[in-house]
């Protein structure tokens, strides 16, 4: 056998976005890029900002010696103290640049944190839907996925968070704004999860990990604001990139960020540095360190996002679809018209719309549509929305 068993199943389990996005180059080959439209992958079509630009044009004009060698595996100590001067003021607390480990995207974060207290058979919990390759992540560890419920606005069900926390619970992730719904978590919810997590502490005598995945926390809508899970719970970390704020989802730069009242902080700290160099991420790309810490207080168009967001919401409520307007991110995750989500996403594919069944984030009954494209794919799309509407009645 030329691959692991478990390599094998989570293959054919698979991830439906991918599976979704390969398809998609198939029908572009056949019908032509501009008559798909592909609303698969949060793959950003805005560019990066000008600033970006700037700062890479200036970076390669005035060469460093060195600058394409290894760092210190938790990165460049000037990068790492700019990301905690920034990551200082959006969460009121006093971070310093040994609170900071500069990791290979957001991705690369949760997979460090992770390795770093998880035992094996130890459990880590996930609000349902989610973005489906934390379960590998944390299979990747030995730990084991716990999936909790939420409500019809996909908001964490506390009740059955207090139920399913027990003595082998290592860690709870939460993802706002949220991958695939785009809702945002208020501050009295995290506190309530914080409070659950600090009466679980004490319950069984253990420490429970808050993980905030935070890769969109720059993109919110409505004149809502961050809530900064870091400054509610004093175990948290977060986890983040610049994939969506500065448009760099290729350049795979990222970081962690850790709560100074997490407890045990230098065995933490240096636990994770260790990591992120034993899983053979090594170091953060140097080019992009030596960028972004001047780029910390730079993101995309913000408002650019909430007009997709609303042609889109807007168009597809009027036609009958059902769904929770979101508040960031740049995702939406309307109900199916029929109970099989599968069928329904190959019905949009008939008329070259691509989306992600809900079953490819843990909640069948639903569908994915991702709107960090250009107007004109939005535009094109909404003829496949309206005909597969009309077709199930929804209007």
């Amino acid at each position: 056998m030329s691959i692991s068993d478990n390599v094998r199943r989570r293959m054919a389990d698979g991830s439906w976005t991918r599976r979704m996005f390969e398809e998609a180059a198939v029908l572009k080959k056949k019908h032509g890029e501009h008559n798909v439209f592909d609303l698969s992958l949060g793959n950003p079509i805005i560019e990066p900002p000008a600033e970006f630009k700037h700062a890479l044009k200036n970076f390669m004009e005035n060469p460093l010696p060195g600058r394409h060698r290894y760092m210190e595996n938790a990165g460049y100590q000037d990068t790492r103290d700019a990301v905690a001067k920034q990551v200082s003021l959006e969460n009121g607390l006093d971070l310093g640049g040994h609170d900071i480990v500069m990791t290979v995207g957001a991705a690369g974060a949760i997979n460090v944190i992770l390795k770093t207290p998880l035992n094996a058979g130890e459990e880590v919990i996930v609000f349902a839907p989610y973005f489906m390759e934390y379960d590998n992540y944390i299979d990747n560890h030995q730990g084991v996925t716990r999936v909790v419920k939420t409500s019809d606005q996909f908001l964490p069900d506390l009740g059955d968070l207090e139920r399913n926390i027990n003595e082998k619970t290592k860690a709870v992730i939460i993802n706002s704004p949220n991958n695939p719904t785009g809702v945002v978590y208020s501050e009295d919810l995290l506190r309530q999860i914080a409070d659950i997590l600090v009466r679980k502490e004490k319950q069984y005598g253990t420490s429970i990990y808050m993980i905030s995945d935070e890769a969109y926390s720059s993109l919110i809508y409505d004149g809502l604001k961050y809530v900064p899970a870091l400054r509610i719970y004093h175990r948290c970390m977060i986890a983040t990139s610049h994939s969506k704020d500065l448009a760099l989802p290729g350049e795979r730069i990222g970081y962690i960020a850790i709560n100074p009242e997490i407890g045990n902080k230098g065995e933490i700290v240096s636990g994770l540095i260790f990591c992120n160099r034993i899983l053979g991420f090594v170091n953060a790309p140097a080019l992009m360190q030596n960028l972004i810490r001047h780029l910390q207080h730079v993101t995309v168009s913000i408002p650019e996002y909430q007009q997709k967001r609303d042609f889109l919401y807007n168009s597809l409520t009027e036609m009958g679809y059902k769904l929770v307007k979101p508040q960031g991110a740049f995702y939406m995750f309307p109900r199916t018209p029929i109970e099989n989500d599968i069928e329904f996403v190959h019905e949009l594919q008939k008329s070259n719309v691509l989306t992600v069944p809900g079953r490819g984030f843990g909640t069948p009954g639903y569908f994915r549509i991702s709107y960090c494209v250009s107007q004109p794919t939005l535009e094109g799309s909404l003829f496949g929305f309206k005909k597969v509407a009309e077709q199930f009645k929804l209007f």
